[in-house]
């Protein structure tokens, strides 16, 4: 029986370079297909953090929940929830489930959250969310009642932002903001400004201002200051503020083309707050 090879041979035919390759590449994948797949194993995961184990934070967990009066409401954008990094799950590890409640979305209607918006309703009931118009929390700690409710918003200042001004509900309760200069724990993750803090620090700082115990602080801070010392072993590099790199030259992407972005850029190097 006359082959094809057998035939082109006779007629004088040269295989061509795609030919050629296609006979190789046919010869090298004969057999890998009933080779045993292996598949992957995933890392053991601790089952209260959910961390891998040898990174587990639970040991900078307090051993029980702390025993505070104030309740705290989370409003976490979606856009957290799938984040890595988080620092809210290290803050409902710290407190009762009583006490540190998160809503995820975006809008928050009195319909769809009856609950939430009883809450917003309530003369106990504060808002942390800096501006003109917020008071400083240390002076309204003095003579706000307790127990009392705060509302914490979860997520970048843009998604901040757009949560506050576009729900209603979130312009009821007394609006506050912190006033600290010290700088975010939170190295791993670029904030805006020197002194912006995650959710965890500015819900850390709260409770401690509210129940005039500066140990809750620290008790609270424990796991976020081991998360960015294990990230910082394993390759992670410290993120400066985007105030701090532009001011020293270090900012090493295209400046935004968007006008009100390169407003809030100025803003951040001329030392305005924003």
């Amino acid at each position: 029986m006359e082959t094809a090879a057998a035939g082109r041979e006779e007629s004088g035919a040269v295989a061509g370079p795609g030919e050629a390759a296609a006979g190789r590449e046919d010869g090298g994948c004969e057999g890998l297909w009933e080779l045993p797949v292996e598949r992957p194993v995933r890392r053991a995961e601790c089952g209260r953090c959910s961390r891998p184990q040898k990174v587990c934070l639970c040991p900078f967990f307090p051993v029980h929940p702390l025993k505070v009066s104030t309740c705290l409401y989370i409003i976490q954008h979606p856009a957290e929830e799938s984040r890595v990094l988080r620092t809210v799950p290290l803050l409902t590890a710290c407190l009762p489930g009583d006490k540190c409640k998160v809503l995820i979305g975006r809008r928050f209607g009195e319909d769809r959250y009856p609950e939430l918006a009883a809450v917003c309703q309530n003369s106990n009931t504060l808002i942390l969310y800096p501006g003109a118009e917020a008071a400083n929390l240390e002076e309204v700690a003095l003579i706000f009642p307790s127990p009392s409710t705060i509302i914490i918003i979860d997520g970048t200042w843009s998604q901040a932002k757009d949560i506050f001004y576009k729900n209603s509900l979130f312009r009821l309760p007394k609006q506050v903001q912190l006033k600290t200069s010290i700088s975010s724990q939170y190295v791993i993750r670029t904030q805006p400004t020197n002194t912006c803090l995650s959710t965890l620090e500015c819900a850390a700082i709260a409770l401690a201002i509210m129940e005039k115990n500066d140990g809750i602080q620290e008790t609270i801070l424990r796991p976020l200051q081991a998360l960015c010392s294990f990230q910082l072993q394993h390759g992670a590099q410290i993120h400066h503020s985007k105030e701090h790199l532009l001011k020293n030259g270090l900012y090493d992407k295209p400046m935004p083309k968007n006008k009100r972005k390169l407003r809030r850029m100025e803003l951040l190097v001329n030392n305005v707050k924003i």
